[in-house]
Parts: structure tokens; C-alpha cells; sequence
């Protein structure tokens, strides 16, 4: 008599935070020193890596590079990871942030994915 196996994983889960709130202040340069360095000697290299670490094009963040004053791609991506990840502020606020301190924002950026990745391991399982 044949038997069936039906697996069922839970949703990914992030990790639990008290606050709502960054894990790490814009300029906590002292948490990461390493890519702090990395974005301080060449912002553009560090903010391509951190877009496709975090699933967006990997060259996407060099279109800021032709914009205006207002680095929109550096804007919109801390917008989305704001939203991402549940975290209060305003577009006020990612505005000033992203047009007068770019570097310190793709470190907070990054600091924060690496804070929240939690690896997810998906396993198939079948009976034959």
C-alpha cells in the first residue's frame, strides 16, 4: 500500500526587532569598518555591490551618477528597504540623507541586510 509524504515548510521568517527602527544610525561607520573603508574609496563599486546583494540590478545605482542633485536610485532603494523591513522615517528624510551623506546611506544599507539575512534552506523531499 503506497503511502504519501506531504512536507510543508514554513514561510521565511525575518529576523524579530524590537524596534521599528534602523538596526544601526546613519553615521555607526565603527559596526563595519571594512565596508565603510570600501565605500569611502569607491562609493560607486559599493553601491552596485550592495544593489545585487540586495536583488536589484547590479549597475542600477550608476544611474545616479546622471542624475541631478538628488541621487534618486540611492533615494528609492532606502525607500524600498525602509518599506522591505518595516522601518519608520520619511522620504523627507531619505531625501536628505541619500543627496548630502550617499556613502553613509549604502553602509547603513548594507549593515542592515546583513543584520535581517537570515539563510533560508529549502529541501525537497520526495518518497519513491
Amino acid at each position: 500500500m503506497p503511502s504519501t509524504v506531504i512536507i510543508s515548510q514554513p514561510p521565511p521568517a525575518m529576523e524579530a526587532q524590537n524596534t521599528q527602527d534602523w538596526a544601526s544610525g546613519i553615521c555607526d561607520c565603527w559596526d563595519d569598518v571594512p565596508e565603510c573603508c570600501f565605500a569611502f574609496w569607491c562609493c560607486p563599486c559599493f553601491a552596485c555591490k550592495t544593489s545585487k546583494k540586495y536583488g536589484e540590478c547590479l549597475c542600477l545605482p550608476l544611474l545616479d551618477l546622471f542624475g541631478g542633485c538628488v541621487p534618486a536610485i540611492t533615494m528609492s532603494l532606502r525607500v524600498s528597504m525602509r518599506q522591505r523591513y518595516g522601518i519608520r522615517g520619511s522620504m523627507c528624510n531619505d531625501c536628505l540623507c541619500s543627496t548630502f551623506c550617499t556613502g553613509c546611506v549604502w553602509c547603513q544599507m548594507s549593515r542592515e541586510m546583513k543584520r535581517r539575512n537570515i539563510p533560508i534552506v529549502l529541501i525537497r523531499a520526495s518518497q519513491t
